[in-house]
């Protein structure tokens, strides 16, 4: 027995025991070659065109060619003739009729049932995605059968949802009710029947004929969870576990310990693993993994979150692997406030709109979320996004380069949108200018970026000489205006530049020491001093001081603090070693250029 088929197909018949001396290519007319000097009895076929020819040439005299694709059907009479009295037929299962069909078919299961026979692999669509399986049916790439199926019904059993009385636990709570016919509901929360809002809740689910427990339960611990599990009834299995819990724990990647992390995995990805293996065995028809976008894109302070819900994604692709069922769910923002979310002040809203981000109101992530059942996706990012502010926001993600039309890249915008300010356009407009005019600059650069950033349309809402926690500044703020900056400016800015210049005036001075060096200044003695004493002279004494990089340049300078103290001259400028700023500090360290 000899076998073609594409290359991608070859695995498989080796595993059906055909070594490579007895496989060609179905893609090429090489298997005719490959083949030749041996005489063939039977060519079952489904290719077409010149591939029927070579295949035919190959038959011996007498042979037999069934025709099974039926795409290029043959005269009988005429292969006789041309090929040596060959016996052709176009082969139709039903021409056999029902009785027959009927006998072959209970041969055939009585061969696999007794383990001669192996049957074929299946492969299922939803039938959601049927238009799918039919493309792939007909671009030939699957093996064995492919079959359709529809989504099991949900209603028959008990539906869990993790974080249960959480806002978006309640919303996914009234549509399995309302939309999937449950009537069997376990809300998990730590607050259990304790939650605000808990009793409304299960007042409203009662009226629309569901019976609901509320349950005290920290899934993230393995025991809890595995009584609660325990708790629900033979009678009605699991069929829904839609875990929705977790909890947030923001800030900057240096700020993080492993305490915050520990605080934002546990009700996520632990409790996410401890479903798993507690019901592997008997697995529920739907299992719901409320991921997040920021596991895919990342979010500013969220190193911790999207860690946890990059699990999640995982989690559910090693599942499917082991053949069980589980779809992540990558949700952007949702309009319904909760714990999760109510925390998000407009600064917050304005920064993920700007980026092309909004927020689902809950009729929609509702939708989405039964598209996604019906799709049978491993992973889905149901999230609402706007093209058209994405294009204009601050940043376009790599992964939704081609989305927004063009190549991912660093922007900064002004508040008023009237353009983008990127580095060459900013090198451009400080050629020429003097310090000051260049410092004038820079302000109103920081001020427009700043406003931006905060949501004001107005720049006038962010003062020159106002501190930046004034006006609203936070960690995660901060770090998108160091952000801009390093767009607008090309220089290579540290996440605390806000803090460490805590105004626009002081944070523009900065920039413009390092932009435009002062033209007046006694020129270095060689290139490489010229940019140590640039480096430092932008670092804040205090900085230094923690750094430990100080005491290092004083020594450096033949100047220690010991030796400063101990000088007595009231004249010399080193005797209050903390007044010193950088320049002055840098001149001792490099020399005075005399």
């Amino acid at each position: 027995m000899y076998a073609t088929a594409s290359p991608a197909k070859w695995e498989t018949l080796r595993k059906l025991g055909l070594d490579d001396d007895h496989l060609a290519s179905s893609r090429t007319l090489e298997f005719e070659e490959r083949f030749a000097g041996r005489r063939f009895d039977v060519v079952l076929n489904s290719l077409a065109g010149e591939f029927v020819d070579a295949s035919l040439r190959l038959l011996g005299p007498g042979g037999r060619f069934l025709e099974m694709g039926k795409t290029d059907i043959r005269d009988s009479g005429q292969v006789a003739r041309d090929h040596d009295g060959v016996t052709y037929r176009a082969f139709d299962l039903m021409s056999s009729g029902p009785e027959r069909i009927g006998q072959l078919l209970t041969a055939l299961m009585e061969l696999v049932d007794g383990g001669v026979l192996t049957p074929l692999p299946t492969a299922t669509w939803p039938v959601a995605r049927v238009a799918d399986a039919l493309r792939h049916v007909r671009e030939a790439r699957h093996v064995g059968k492919v079959a359709v199926t529809m989504p099991p019904p949900l209603g028959q059993g008990t539906a869990l949802i993790t974080g249960g009385t959480g806002a978006l636990g309640r919303l996914v709570a009234r549509h399995l009710v309302t939309e999937h016919g449950v009537r069997h509901l376990v809300l998990a929360g730590r607050g259990g029947p304790d939650a605000p809002g808990a009793g409304a809740i299960t007042d409203e689910l009662s009226g629309l004929g569901a019976d609901v427990r509320l349950v005290a339960c920290d899934v993230a611990d393995r025991d809890s969870l595995g009584a609660l599990l325990a708790d629900i009834t033979a009678d009605r299995p699991l069929s829904v576990v839609a875990h929705a819990a977790g909890v947030l724990d923001d800030g900057v990647l240096a700020a993080m310990t492993a305490e915050r992390f520990d605080t934002v995995l546990a009700p996520k990805a632990d409790a996410a693993w401890h479903l798993h293996e507690l019901t592997r065995d008997h697995p529920p028809a739907a299992f719901w993994l409320f991921s997040s976008a920021a596991g895919t894109f990342g979010n500013p302070g969220q190193a911790n979150y999207a860690a946890a819900n990059a699990y999640l994604d995982a989690l559910a692709a090693f599942r499917r692997a082991a053949g069980l069922p589980a779809t992540a769910l990558a949700w952007g923002l949702w309009e319904s406030s909760g714990a999760m979310t109510g925390g998000l002040g407009d600064t917050d809203r304005a920064r993920l709109s700007r980026g092309g981000f909004g927020a689902l109101p809950a009729e929609a992530g509702l939708a989405l979320l039964d598209a996604a059942w019906a799709r049978d996706d491993t992973w889905t990012l149901p999230t609402r996004l706007d093209v058209a502010a994405l294009r204009a926001g601050p940043a376009v993600p790599p992964l939704l380069a081609d989305l927004a039309g063009g190549p991912a890249r660093p922007r900064a915008a002004g508040a008023t949108g009237a353009g983008r300010a990127t580095a060459s356009d900013l090198a451009g407009r400080l050629a020429g200018l003097d310090a000051a005019q260049a410092e004038e600059l820079l302000v109103e650069t920081v001020r427009e970026n700043a406003a931006a950033v905060l949501g004001h349309a107005d720049v006038a809402a962010v003062a020159a000489g106002r501190a930046f926690k004034e006006v609203g500044f936070d960690s995660l703020t901060a770090v998108e205006l160091r952000n801009r900056l390093t767009a607008a400016t090309g220089l290579r800015l540290p996440s605390t530049v806000v803090f460490d210049h805590p105004t626009p005036a002081a944070l523009a001075a900065a920039l413009r020491v390092r932009l435009v060096p002062d033209v007046a200044a006694a020129p270095p003695p060689d290139d490489d001093a010229a940019r140590v004493r640039r480096a430092l002279a932008a670092i804040p004494e205090q900085r230094l001081r923690e750094a430990g990089i100080w005491d290092v340049l004083l020594d450096l300078s033949g100047v220690s603090g010991s030796a400063a103290e101990s000088a007595g001259d009231d004249d010399d400028p080193l005797d209050d070693l903390d007044n010193l700023d950088a320049d002055r500090l840098m001149e001792l360290a490099l020399g005075d250029g005399e």
